[in-house]
């Protein structure tokens, strides 16, 4: 019997403060992967979203990743198998359910393990919104997802409303998926019968403009430590007399860019897909204000810098991009203590676009800082993890199929766009099963991604969950 697509969006409408509850009590699990003290924690998250799942209809249960020697975090892996007529494609919805560190945290103007609904808005600001770690990164978006599944069960009396459908939610996204790979391999004949993944990790272009993201940057993320004396030493005795790791690392990093804000990596550009004169023409049409976009986070248009002849636009979807992520070394505590350390080390990483390799990077700046030891010191080099570039087909049957869901969802055309964040599991997906992904997400620039106080604001996550329904709807018809 067909299905009427109203009676889901109505039942959508009507479990909107359900949904805000159920999502406020997942985001008090602190379920902060790269930190070994939340591994219960993480668990209880993983074990949230697969019950979710199940009381949506699918089969539902965690999968253990990593070695006995070295465990990682479960991932929630669930099956809908499908109505007999169903016809379209089997999805693979992808999340995760780990979130950032919450550090520092005295900047938090609430626990941000407690969510805190604010319920207006403000002039020229955010409208109503919830604050936690994880409130749009991912759990927020996630939960769109699951909200729109439970809908179609109950409506429908099916699963994901009778379409194929596979969802991963994995909990290591952000200390960079490092047991993912492993687990697509070991389980490439139950996933390989996906035929498109669907991701709700990204954004929009502002409020009221939503966007479907067909391209991310890659990832390569390193860490340099410089070591000199075998102790920290007293500055005033030995000040002069031997190297300073802080200075010298520091003089060293310095020479990442040159003049134009170039990276001077020997090969760093050498595989970089150019930017289409179409592309060029599409972006400068989205109309995206760089001056009002620095305004947001405080800063004036003086501040829009960065690699010479290219808009803002294009150096963040288009253009790859090195970056010191954290630098630490010597007394950084109160007061005073006079030493010269023995170490420094610093977090540096590379955002990566089209063709480059996340390991041919890292492996060029290593030789690059090797060429660069300062006299009387030694390199510690660590590769933490990286992950490939994604740029998808904006052509397919898929995709089509998301843009009009956005649009009967929310009256507004969904633009396409490119996206400066990295999702490690497209381009795994894509080299591992030849699967592409459609992203939709419904995040803004100033959701404070990674920052404290992070929030996700209720007409996104109603614009979201709505989507992501009629998103069923649409594929029902192919």
């Amino acid at each position: 019997m067909p299905i009427n697509v109203d009676q889901v969006l109505s039942r959508v409408e009507s479990q909107e403060k359900q949904q805000i509850q159920e999502l406020m009590d997942w985001l008090r699990i602190p379920s902060i992967s790269t930190d070994p003290a939340y591994r219960s924690h993480c668990r209880r998250a993983a074990q949230w979203a697969s019950d979710h799942l199940a009381a949506s209809g699918f089969t539902s249960a965690l999968r253990e990743t990593g070695t006995q020697a070295n465990p990682g975090h479960p991932i929630v892996l669930a099956h809908a198998p499908g109505d007999a007529s169903y016809k379209g494609p089997h999805v693979l919805f992808y999340g995760h359910y780990d979130v950032q560190p919450v550090d520092p945290l005295d900047l938090w103007e609430s626990p941000p393990f407690e969510p805190k609904l604010i319920e207006t808005g403000t002039a020229g600001g955010p409208g109503p919104r919830i604050v936690a770690r994880g409130a749009v990164d991912d759990k927020g978006q996630v939960m769109m997802f699951l909200s729109a599944m439970r809908a179609w069960k109950e409506i429908s009396g099916l699963a994901a409303g009778g379409v194929k459908m596979t969802v991963l939610l994995e909990g290591e996204e952000e200390s960079g998926s490092v047991n993912l790979d492993a687990f697509l391999d070991a389980n490439k004949a139950e996933l390989s019968k996906c035929n498109v993944c669907l991701i709700s990790d990204t954004g929009m272009l502002d409020r009221g403009r939503p966007a479907i993201t067909y391209g991310v940057r890659g990832l390569a993320y390193t860490e340099v430590v410089l070591h000199a004396a075998n102790q920290d030493l007293h500055s005033g005795l030995w000040g002069g007399r031997c190297p300073n790791p802080i200075s010298e690392l520091t003089k060293v990093l310095a020479q990442l860019w040159d003049k134009d804000r170039k990276v001077t990596i020997p090969g760093f550009y050498d595989r970089v897909r150019p930017i289409t004169q179409g592309e060029r023409d599409a972006w400068k049409n989205l109309n995206i204000d760089a001056a009002e976009s620095l305004g947001k986070i405080g800063l004036g248009p003086e501040a829009n810098v960065g690699e010479t002849g290219y808009s803002a636009t294009e150096r963040e979807w288009a253009r790859p991009t090195a970056e010191i992520n954290g630098i630490v070394g010597g007394y950084t505590g109160k007061g005073a203590k006079t030493v010269i350390p023995a170490h420094a080390s610093a977090k540096v990483s590379f955002r990566l676009v089209a063709d480059q390799d996340p390991v041919q990077i890292t492996e060029a700046f290593f030789k690059w800082c090797q060429e660069r030891t300062p006299a009387g010191c030694r390199w510690e080099l660590i590769d933490h993890h990286g992950g490939h570039p994604a740029t998808v087909r904006t052509d397919s049957k898929e995709l089509s199929a998301a843009v009009r869901a956005i649009d009967r969802a929310t009256g507004r055309k969904a633009e396409l766009i490119k996206s400066g964040g990295s999702i490690p599991v497209a381009g795994s997906l894509k080299s591992k099963l030849g699967v592409e992904t459609i992203f939709m997400g419904f995040g803004l620039e100033d959701d404070r991604v990674h920052s404290p106080n992070e929030k996700f604001e209720l007409e996104c996550l109603r614009m979201g969950t709505r989507s992501h329904a009629m998103f069923i709807d649409e594929l029902r018809k192919l």
